[in-house]
């Protein structure tokens, strides 16, 4: 299982957003919520390309603590099965 956390994903959107894109994130835009969407696109074209059946899941509320322990109160933001139905 992978997990990945995008610890940048204010400064992706406020790159993509500009400069009055920047202070819209909090108040209108979600920045990890729009980054992670992006990212759930690539990976979902990438699997199919290599044939790897997959389940990508977005949430919010998890948190890694250090090396050793995650945190995980949790909110599904999406959730999107690559590949055949299970």
């Amino acid at each position: 299982m992978l997990l990945i956390e995008v610890t940048n994903a204010r400064d992706v959107v406020g790159q993509r957003l500009g400069r009055l894109g920047s202070r819209l994130i909090g108040k209108v835009v979600d920045a990890e919520a729009q980054v992670e969407k992006a990212l759930i696109q690539e990976l979902e074209t990438a699997f199919r390309e290599f044939g790897i059946e997959a389940r990508i899941v977005s949430v919010q509320g998890a948190q890694l603590l250090g090396r050793s322990h995650l945190e995980l109160p949790l909110q599904v933001r999406e959730d999107r099965q690559v590949g055949p139905p299970a």
